[in-house]
Protein backbone atom coordinates (compact mmCIF):
# COMPACT_ATOMS: atom_id res chain seq x y z
CA UNK A 1 0.00 0.00 0.00
CA UNK A 2 1.54 3.56 -0.65
CA UNK A 3 2.02 5.91 1.76
CA UNK A 4 -0.70 8.44 2.50
CA UNK A 5 0.41 12.29 0.36
CA UNK A 6 -1.19 15.06 -0.19
CA UNK A 7 -2.45 16.28 3.44
CA UNK A 8 -1.89 19.19 4.88
CA UNK A 9 -2.85 21.29 8.40
CA UNK A 10 -3.22 24.76 9.48
CA UNK A 11 -3.33 25.56 12.93
CA UNK A 12 -4.52 28.68 14.33
CA UNK A 13 -3.86 31.22 17.15
CA UNK A 14 -7.60 29.79 18.48
CA UNK A 15 -6.72 26.49 19.12
CA UNK A 16 -8.52 25.36 15.58
CA UNK A 17 -6.52 22.99 13.74
CA UNK A 18 -8.06 22.73 9.52
CA UNK A 19 -6.79 19.56 7.75
CA UNK A 20 -6.92 19.28 4.58
CA UNK A 21 -6.46 16.59 1.47
CA UNK A 22 -5.48 17.63 -1.74
CA UNK A 23 -6.62 21.66 -0.80
CA UNK A 24 -10.32 19.76 0.05
CA UNK A 25 -11.45 20.16 3.68
CA UNK A 26 -11.07 16.86 5.37
CA UNK A 27 -11.81 17.74 9.20
CA UNK A 28 -11.64 20.50 11.62
CA UNK A 29 -10.19 19.76 15.94
CA UNK A 30 -10.24 22.18 18.17
CA UNK A 31 -9.87 22.05 21.97
CA UNK A 32 -8.02 19.04 23.65
CA UNK A 33 -8.20 16.76 20.57
CA UNK A 34 -6.07 19.42 18.53
CA UNK A 35 -3.70 19.56 21.12
CA UNK A 36 -3.28 15.68 20.78
CA UNK A 37 -3.43 15.74 16.91
CA UNK A 38 -0.47 18.20 17.13
CA UNK A 39 1.29 16.06 19.25
CA UNK A 40 0.88 13.48 17.07
CA UNK A 41 1.82 14.98 13.88
CA UNK A 42 5.14 16.68 15.07
CA UNK A 43 6.37 13.15 16.71
CA UNK A 44 5.55 10.93 14.14
CA UNK A 45 5.00 10.51 10.17
CA UNK A 46 2.51 13.71 9.57
CA UNK A 47 0.95 12.40 6.08
CA UNK A 48 0.37 9.31 7.93
CA UNK A 49 -0.97 11.02 11.26
CA UNK A 50 -3.38 13.11 9.29
CA UNK A 51 -4.76 9.93 7.23
CA UNK A 52 -6.02 8.06 10.60
CA UNK A 53 -7.39 11.54 12.03
CA UNK A 54 -9.83 11.83 8.75
CA UNK A 55 -10.14 8.34 8.50
CA UNK A 56 -8.49 7.75 5.07
CA UNK A 57 -6.76 5.61 6.32
CA UNK A 58 -6.70 1.37 5.56
CA UNK A 59 -10.60 0.55 5.96
CA UNK A 60 -9.90 -3.39 5.52
CA UNK A 61 -11.20 -3.95 2.34
CA UNK A 62 -7.78 -3.42 0.31
CA UNK A 63 -7.37 -7.46 0.25
CA UNK A 64 -11.03 -8.33 -0.31
CA UNK A 65 -11.16 -5.77 -2.90
CA UNK A 66 -7.75 -7.39 -4.56
CA UNK A 67 -9.59 -10.53 -4.77
CA UNK A 68 -12.54 -9.36 -6.79
CA UNK A 69 -13.84 -10.85 -10.05
CA UNK A 70 -13.54 -7.76 -11.67
CA UNK A 71 -10.01 -7.58 -10.75
CA UNK A 72 -8.89 -10.76 -11.68
CA UNK A 73 -7.59 -11.62 -15.19
CA UNK A 74 -9.82 -13.29 -17.47
CA UNK A 75 -6.82 -15.91 -17.88
CA UNK A 76 -6.74 -16.71 -14.19
CA UNK A 77 -10.80 -17.34 -14.00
Amino acid sequence: MPAPQGFAYTATAAGTVRVSHHNHPATTLDGARAARFLEEVTAGDPQLVMARWTGNYKHGNERAAREHPRDIPRSRR
